[in-house]
């Protein structure tokens, strides 16, 4: 693994994904523990998608009190678990398994018709979650989007806000990374404030390139990312794989 310190947010680049998975696994359970001694209980912050399976595997084998620890989606796909796309069925598949199978986990998905409607139970939910989160996991897609702070998206002025509401309705505009799935529910800017430890993990050469322009000049609407690279004081460390 190679990693750069002089900017940030910090990267960190490894020769393989199992590399990848083996360093977050040890760095997060080490958090996780930590917290739970110093607090009586920890909170960790999980994305879906491909990249972080690996990791997740690999966590739910770990060792801890995993009762004293809860487990938040950061974003959802407006559809019921057990459905196509599902990120709790992802994640209850991974993560919520063998020893970690007693964390708890706190979805986003509620009851409302659309993601507007579902946002005050959502918040409720959020308000019985141990915050600031001790860890949180992001994606990015190759368009520039973490968590479904998708570009030019309905709700992304409010999901990028760094105070007020910890969950925003999003309805994206239809393209080949959303799929169908075009209304979502995630969390916000605000709601990762004051976690000490937020790490995006990338893979492939396409997501180094888009993490690239990201890190670039331009529009936060064009690439919503931006809005926690260019945030010097935000703990975020990019962790890449080929």
């Amino acid at each position: 693994m190679t990693s750069a310190t002089d900017s940030a947010p910090r990267w960190n680049e490894y020769e393989s994904a199992s590399d990848m998975a083996d360093t977050l696994t040890s760095r997060i359970m080490e958090s996780i523990v930590d917290a739970i001694k110093q607090r009586g209980h920890a909170s960790l912050a999980v994305s879906g998608g491909s990249t972080p399976r690996a990791l997740y595997e690999r966590l739910a084998h770990q060792e801890a009190d995993w009762d004293r620890v809860v487990v938040v989606l950061v974003d959802e796909r407006w559809v019921e678990p057990g459905a196509r796309g599902s990120n709790e069925t992802f994640v209850r598949e991974t993560l919520i398994q063998d020893e970690a199978r007693r964390a708890k986990l706190v979805g986003l998905k509620t009851s409302g018709d659309g993601p507007e409607d579902g946002l005050a139970e959502a918040e409720a939910l959020l308000s019985e979650v141990p915050s600031p989160f001790d860890v949180v996991i992001l994606g990015m897609g190759d368009d520039g989007h973490t968590a479904s702070w998708f570009p030019h998206a309905k709700g992304l002025e409010q999901a990028i806000e760094g105070t007020g509401a910890r969950v925003a309705a999003i309805e994206a505009r239809p393209s080949e990374i959303t799929g169908p799935f075009t209304q979502r529910i995630t969390l916000t800017r605000a709601a990762l404030s004051g976690a000490p430890e937020i790490h995006i993990l990338l893979s492939g050469a396409k997501k180094r390139q888009a993490w690239e322009k990201a890190s670039g000049p331009g529009e936060t609407e064009d690439m919503p990312v931006r809005v926690l690279i260019r945030d010097p004081d935000l703990p975020l460390q990019a962790h890449w794989a080929a």
